[in-house]
């Protein structure tokens, strides 16, 4: 059962502050990581893949993996900037 669930005993409790912003922050990191993934995906798949088929060819395979590592090494620094958590 979830913070959000109602209780199988009848009991009318509701669920803590607490409680509500812990599943608050749950599904808010889900949601940007869905959202991070679907960038990366697009962004890559873009910029990397000429022409779709069955399977990736060896330099489409390479695009990707080098896009995804910038994409990522690109998104610490920015976030390590806004929010000055030191390397």
């Amino acid at each position: 059962m979830d913070a959000f669930s109602s209780p199988s005993s009848g009991s009318s409790s509701q669920p803590s502050a607490e409680a509500f912003m812990d599943q608050f922050k749950v599904q808010l990191a889900q949601a940007h990581a869905e959202e991070f993934l679907e960038t990366i995906r697009g962004k890559c798949f873009d910029k990397c893949i000429t022409k779709p088929g069955t399977s990736l060819s060896g330099s489409e395979s390479s695009c990707i993996s080098r896009c995804v590592d910038r994409y990522i090494e690109a998104t610490g620094i920015v976030s390590r900037a806004l929010f000055g958590s030191p390397r």
